[in-house]
């Protein structure tokens, strides 16, 4: 149906652009006739599609008749001045626009007409679910469960149709994610529900096994009661039991003026609107209220646990700033009142006044923005620990040690409690409609099925024999990986799009104008633009994740009992590669020790000499390793190395000139580094499952040297042997033929 307006409407346009342009010679004539037939055509397949819908529902039956009549006469109208213009030549371009008019009010009427249908037959499939989930919570044996859940899945199909079908053809941002955040929950929770009714019928007595499966028919209640929300376009008609979710997600349409970033920029706009006029009282009260609408926002990430103390007071100070430069303004503006200076001079100090409060606020911003991004930053070392944690719950609960699962259960909710705080930091620095909804509803689901694992777990724990109550734990535990996974990209989602919207910064780590090292005119930052600066900083936070990978696994041999400084030469020098990279990608934050592009190029060569060092003591090792898929892999990996060595090796070598490609050769140096540091990560990993399982050892295994770093190690020289000069941790070495200090 929809598919048919649009084509309706693009031959309308077609119609009169073609008699505005072609009616000057017989073939532009012939061209307005086939468009004139074309339009008809279009109109003639719409209405038939609509006078179908009005056969089988006859509630709009008249009403689409009607329409579909008016659009035939349209069409046909259409049709007959386009013959005429053939025939006679005649331009008349009124009657043309009015017939195009009428067709398209017309067309309208039929798609609202067709679109109440739509509405209709979505909410009465969405009944049938609730219904059908009705008969499922009471029943009380699995013969009359399986007949139950058998036509719950076939509803369950259809509604999964219309929901999808809708959500496509919704205009509206939020509305559109919204639908798609209702739809996910459905069609995730349905095995869930499965396997925990199973469990509740299989263990009637078992409390945590009720819980398992109440919490999951109250989502999918809450899912539904949100599918009706948005089908009516924010009428809420809601189950009992949804208080937490009516209040936090149906009832809180104002997602994008809840966040610290749309206060900020709601701030800024009211300061902007009076730049070219004095302030006045009611102005003065309007900007107070909004700042400190903005201050008590940014409590969520003064207040978080896991706010760094220098992002905490860095956060605070600058609010602090803020105020003081706004109530400067406002005493400029009570001086310049009462002792009547010029109003020429008067603009200037208020412009100069306005600059000040807008360079707070903008620099608030970047704070809060580097504090969520640092948060986010630990995600994958956070995540990859919950799921080692998830896999000791099923073996603790399987083996019916309640001490220790309660122990690791509390340790479980601590981490769902700070992926919470990250996820609430994300949505205030979330910049679109889209965005501000999914980071919300993964939150939610997080807080209510998160817990559930460690529900799922006791019941195991309390029937470690039941193979139902095993299934039922694998599917929640399932599901908090699901959620994970929704977490990483949303997170990844939201940094992305941040990175394209901020403003042209000052970049202070690309070269300044001028030859490296000759001139001794005072050096200028270079502007990127916002593009430029986003490619890098996209690049190095991927290659800070797989550094945190690395040093998870380095930890796994740290706390298996191996002596890293003595035998391990694997793990001292995946160490060593992992604290190089991250000192490049605390370049690309403008941090940290590397201060020029010369540092970062001279890191790269160190960081490729220490792969190749690497490369050496794992194909030592690898000679061990019996054969099988595990030295399958492990060769695999090993064999990638040498050719991601060389291609940053000859990234690093190959001469630039300018500024553009001294930016093309840093982009290119931060991807190849990412790219070895993410196989090297794979080989490591590798070559611990092997050495756990084949309990080899590591005596005997190493590389001559430990090659230059700008990360050395206390008192250690360039060829790690205690001399040599320079070995400070954390100090860079010598970056020679370049003078573009920051």
């Amino acid at each position: 149906m929809y598919e048919e307006s649009m084509s309706v409407k693009k031959e309308i346009s077609a119609s009169v652009w073609q008699r505005e342009r072609l009616l000057c010679s017989d073939r532009g004539l012939r061209a307005v006739a086939r468009v004139g037939q074309a339009v008809n055509l279009a109109v003639e397949r719409f209405v038939t599609i609509g006078e179908t819908i009005a056969d089988d529902n006859p509630e709009i039956k008249q009403g689409m008749y009607e329409a579909c009549k008016e659009a035939r006469v349209a069409g046909s109208a259409i049709e007959k001045l386009c013959e005429c213009a053939v025939d006679d030549n005649i331009d008349d371009r009124r009657a043309v626009v009015r017939a195009a008019r009428s067709l398209l009010v017309s067309v309208t009427r039929v798609l609202l007409l067709a679109d109440i249908v739509v509405v209709k037959q979505l909410l009465l499939a969405k009944d049938k679910v609730a219904r059908s989930l009705g008969r499922l919570e009471s029943v009380s044996n699995f013969t009359e469960f399986v007949k139950a859940f058998s036509q719950f899945g076939a509803e369950m199909v259809e509604l999964a149709h219309l929901t999808g079908d809708r959500q496509n053809d919704l205009k509206n941002e939020r509305r559109r994610a919204q639908m798609a955040a209702a739809r996910q929950v459905l069609e995730r929770s349905t095995m869930m529900l499965l396997t925990s009714s199973k469990a509740c019928l299989r263990h009637p007595d078992c409390a945590s096994a009720k819980e398992n499966r109440d919490t999951v028919f109250c989502q999918m209640r809450r899912a539904m009661d949100l599918i009706h929300y948005v089908v009516k376009d924010g009428v809420v008609e809601c189950s009992e039991s949804e208080s937490y979710w009516n209040s936090q997600v149906l009832q809180q349409e104002d997602w994008d003026t809840s966040t610290v970033f749309s206060a900020l920029k709601h701030f800024e706009r009211l300061l902007d609107k009076r730049k070219n006029s004095l302030l006045g009282p009611n102005y003065k009260e309007t900007l107070l209220s909004s700042l400190e609408t903005v201050i008590e926002r940014t409590q969520d990430f003064t207040d978080s646990a896991y706010t760094t103390h220098e992002h905490r007071e860095n956060i605070l100070l600058l609010c602090d700033r803020t105020r003081l430069e706004l109530n400067a303004l406002f005493r400029i503006g009570i001086s310049i009142t009462f002792d009547g200076s010029g109003f020429g001079s008067s603009r200037s100090e208020i412009e100069d006044a306005l600059q000040c409060v807008l360079r707070a606020a903008k620099d608030l911003k970047k704070e809060l923005y580097a504090t969520a991004l640092e948060q986010s930053g630990e995600f994958g070392l956070v995540i990859k620990a919950v799921q080692e944690l998830v896999s000791s719950i099923k073996i603790l609960a399987s083996s019916n040690e309640i001490d220790r699962l309660q122990e690791h259960s509390d340790r479980f909710r601590e981490y769902i409690e700070h992926i919470l705080e990250v996820c609430k930091l994300l949505r205030h620095i979330a910049r679109s409609e889209s965005l501000q909804v999914s980071v919300k509803f993964t939150e939610i689901n997080l807080r209510i099925y998160g817990p559930q694992v460690v529900t799922a777990a006791h019941t195991l724990a309390r029937h470690p024999t039941s193979k139902i109550a095993k299934e039922n734990l694998e599917v929640f535990a399932d599901m908090w990986e699901w959620l994970t996974t929704d977490v990483t990209t949303v997170a990844k989602d939201i940094l992305d799009f941040s990175q394209r919207r901020l403003e042209k910064q000052v970049y202070m780590s690309l070269p300044r104008p001028g030859k490296h090292g000759t001139t001794s005119k005072p050096l200028k930052p270079v502007s990127l633009d916002s593009e430029e600066q986003a490619k890098i900083a996209k690049a190095g936070l991927e290659m800070k994740l797989i550094t945190s990978e690395m040093d998870a696994e380095t930890e796994k041999w740290q706390g298996s009992g191996t002596d890293l400084e003595e035998n391990n030469d694997i793990v001292k020098r995946a160490k060593n590669m992992s604290s190089m990279a991250f000192s490049m990608y605390q370049f690309t934050r403008g941090e940290g020790v590397l201060k020029t592009t010369q540092d970062l190029f001279t890191q790269a060569e160190y960081f490729a000499e220490e792969a190749n060092r690497l490369y050496k003591v794992v194909r030592q090792f690898s000679y061990q390793v019996p054969g099988g898929h595990h030295k399958k892999d492990l060769l695999e990996n090993l064999d990638r190395v040498p050719t991601y060595v060389q291609q940053l090796q000859f990234t690093v070598k190959n001469p630039t000139v300018g500024k553009s490609a001294t930016f093309v050769k840093v982009d290119n140096v931060i991807q190849e580094t990412k790219n070895l540091m993410n196989v090297i990560s794979k080989v490591v990993t590798t070559c611990f499952v092997c050495a756990t399982k084949y309990n080899l050892d590591f005596r005997g295994l190493s590389a001559r040297g430990t090659g230059n770093s700008l990360y050395r190690r206390e008192g250690a020289g360039a060829d790690g042997d205690g001399s040599g000069a320079g070995g400070d941790v954390g100090k860079p070495g010598s970056a020679p033929g370049s003078d573009t200090s920051v």
